[in-house]
C-alpha cells in the first residue's frame, strides 16, 4: 500500500538531522544563549535518561528551573526525580523550543507538567520533531499540543520506536488525520513496540475473517479509527469483550461484524468488568420502565455507547427525560440525547415547557442539537407563538 506523503520520507531521517544539530549547537556554551546566566545553566552535551539516584536535590538546576518560571512545586510533584538530576537540558530544551515558536510562559508549563522533558538532549528533540512534523502541518499545531499535553512529546524516549510505528500505521491506510488523532489521544500507541501493535492488527483481521468479512485490512482500520484506545489494550481484553456482546445478544456474525466497523468498535477496549456490570445495571432500568430484552438490544446496537456511562447518571437522564414529557419509544429511537448531561438536558427541557412543545407531535429531535441550533430553533418558536 503507498504511505502518506511526509511517512515515506521517515526511514533514514536521524542521519541527515544528526549532522544539522551538531552544527547548530556544538557546545554547553551555545545554549545559554537564550538570555540565562551561565551560572544557571545545567546542561551538558550527554543527556542521561536512567533511573535517578537517590540523593540531594541539585540546587543548581532549582535556580535555573525557577529563574525560567517552571513551577518547581508541580515539579516535585510529578517527578521529583527529576529535580536529583545532576546532568539536565533545561536550556537547552528551551532553546529549542523558542525556535519553534513557543513562548516563556509555554516552556515554563510543558516543563512543569511534564518536567523529564529537561532529560532529552538536543539530538534526540531535533529527531523528534521532524517526524511529528510528517504528521502534523505546522510548528505552531505541535506546539500547541505540547502546551496542552506535554506527555505526548515527551513520554517516550525511543525514536526509533515512533519512528517505526508512524510508518507501519501508515502502512494499515491510516491517514495523516488518523496519525494526528492517535499522538494527541492515545500517545501510548507509539510507545508499544511495533510488534505488538501488529499483534493487534492480525487479532481484528482474524475476527474479520471469522465474522465473514470480506476485507479484513479495511476492517482493522476503520476500528482503529474508530476507538484510538484499542491499539494500547490487550488482545484478551478486546477478545472478551467481542464474545461477551456476541453470547448476550445472540447476534449472527452479519450482525456482530456490522456493529464492530460501526459505533460498537468504540466500547471494545472497555474493562470487561465494567462492561458487564454497566449491561446489567441498564437491563434491570430499562426492565423497570416495562422494555423487552429485544428493546435493549435496540438500544445497544443503535447506541452502545450508552454503556460508557455510569448506571446512577443514565437512570437520572432517563428520568429526567420521562419526566419532561418524553417517551421511552422516543428514546429508544432517538438514543443519542442521552449523550447530554442531565443538566442541560433539564434546561432545554424548561425552555420548550415555557413555549409549549408538543413532543407527541414534534418528536425529540430537537433535543439532539448544538447549542447554537437550539437557540436558533427556540428563537423561531418564541416568534411563531407570539402570531
Amino acid at each position: 500500500m503507498t504511505l502518506m506523503p511526509g511517512v515515506q520520507g521517515l526511514l533514514g531521517l536521524h542521519r541527515t538531522l544528526v549532522p544539522a544539530f551538531s552544527r547548530f549547537v556544538s557546545s554547553p556554551a551555545q545554549l545559554t544563549s537564550v538570555g540565562v546566566p551561565r551560572g544557571l545553566c545545567t546542561v551538558t552535551a550527554t543527556v542521561s535518561d536512567s533511573k535517578p539516584s537517590v540523593g540531594p536535590e541539585n540546587e543548581s538546576l532549582l535556580e535555573s528551573l525557577t529563574f525560567m518560571g517552571v513551577d518547581v512545586k508541580m515539579v516535585r510533584q510529578r517527578q521529583p526525580g527529576v529535580l536529583r538530576k545532576v546532568i539536565t537540558n533545561e536550556q537547552g530544551l528551551a532553546h529549542f523550543l523558542h525556535g519553534k515558536g513557543a513562548s516563556r510562559k509555554v516552556v515554563a508549563g510543558i516543563i512543569s507538567r511534564y518536567p523529564r522533558a529537561i532529560t532529552r538532549s538536543g539530538e534526540h528533540l531535533e529527531q523528534r520533531w521532524a517526524m511529528w512534523r510528517s504528521v502534523f502541518k505546522s510548528d505552531s499545531e505541535i506546539v500547541s499540543i505540547l502546551d496542552r499535553s506535554p506527555e505526548s512529546f515527551f513520554r517516550s524516549s525511543d525514536n526509533d520506536n515512533l519512528e517505526k510505528n508512524i510508518v507501519f500505521l501508515g502502512s494499515l491506510g491510516l491517514n495523516a488525520k488518523d496519525l494526528h488523532r492517535l499522538l494527541t489521544t492515545a500517545p501510548r500507541t507509539f510507545s508499544n513496540s511495533v510488534e505488538l501493535n501488529r499483534q493487534m492488527v492480525e487479532f481484528l483481521e482474524d475476527v474479520c475473517a471469522e465474522l465473514g468479512g470480506e476485507d479484513p485490512g479495511q476492517f482493522a482500520k476503520v476500528v482503529i479509527s474508530r476507538n484510538l484506545y484499542i491499539l494500547i489494550r490487550s488482545t484478551k481484553r478486546v477478545k472478551a469483550n467481542i464474545d461477551f456482546l456476541k453470547a448476550t445478544f445472540k447476534m449472527s456474525d452479519p450482525e456482530l461484524l456490522a456493529l464492530l466497523q460501526g459505533a460498537g468498535a468504540e466500547i471494545l477496549d472497555l474493562s470487561n468488568e465494567y462492561l458487564k456490570r454497566n449491561l446489567k445495571m441498564l437491563h434491570e432500568k430499562l426492565a423497570s420502565l416495562g422494555c423487552r430484552k429485544v428493546d435493549v438490544k435496540k438500544l445497544i446496537v443503535c447506541y452502545p455507547t450508552v454503556l460508557f456511562i455510569g448506571s446512577d447518571t443514565l437512570s437520572s437522564k432517563l428520568d429526567c427525560l420521562l419526566k419532561g414529557g418524553i417517551t421511552m419509544k422516543q428514546i429508544l429511537e432517538k438514543p443519542k440525547v442521552l449523550e447530554y448531561s442531565t443538566q442541560n438536558i433539564t434546561g432545554r427541557l424548561e425552555e420548550l415547557l415555557k413555549l409549549r412543545y408538543d413532543f407527541e407531535k414534534n418528536g425529540i429531535n430537537i433535543l439532539d442539537s448544538s447549542r447554537k441550533r437550539f437557540d436558533a430553533k427556540l428563537e423561531r418558536l418564541a416568534l411563531s407563538s407570539e402570531e
